[in-house]
């Protein structure tokens, strides 16, 4: 694993953890910006995707992983409403999710790279993976996957809150959160 793409998955987990953790606003840009840099993301590293052997197979593995831990950072993440607006609450197992994730995404790269590289390159040979392209194609579409599921849950999440307010005569719980900004838990 190089330099940058240690500093890429450092900052992932920052951007991740820093504009989520605590009791944020639910606007609409902040379901969007991450769709936004899941985009840019697979334009920049999905340029081909390896099918070979069992390439395919190991890809869908990542997606898979990637769709259970994405549900279970959206699951974990509460959704809440406070007067007119809607707010997202995120807490320690929120971020020990991304933390496991990105974290054992660096510590396959590094034991791949490093004192396990033999190991991995007999059980691709075993199990006819092509090789490092399709370990990396896999583990980007786990972080796409985990990306876009979170960010589904939660406006899942908050679409049926705003249902149960309007249903209960309350305001509509989307519309209402745009308006605001982000504000520290206990506040």
């Amino acid at each position: 694993m190089s330099v940058t793409q240690y500093l890429l998955n450092a900052a992932l987990l920052v951007l991740v953890l820093g504009t989520n953790l605590g009791r944020r606003v639910a606007a609409p840009r902040r379901l969007l910006f991450p769709v936004a840099l899941v985009a840019v993301a697979a334009v920049v590293l999905l340029r081909s995707v390896p099918t070979a052997g069992n390439d395919v197979q190991l890809e869908l593995a990542g997606v898979a992983a990637g769709v259970t831990a994405g549900a279970l950072a959206g699951i974990v993440m509460r959704v809440e409403r406070v007067g007119a607006r809607a707010w997202t609450v995120a807490g320690a197992s929120y971020a020990a999710i991304w933390v496991v994730a990105i974290g054992g995404r660096i510590m396959f790269a590094t034991a791949a790279t490093g004192p396990f590289a033999t190991d991995i390159g007999l059980y691709s040979m075993r199990h006819h993976i092509t090789g490092a392209d399709a370990w990396t194609t896999a583990f980007v579409l786990m972080a796409l996957t985990m990306v876009l599921t979170r960010v589904a849950v939660t406006t899942l999440k908050l679409r049926r809150q705003g249902r149960e307010d309007r249903s209960e005569g309350g305001d509509e719980l989307l519309r209402s959160a745009g308006s605001g900004s982000s504000a520290p838990v206990g506040s």
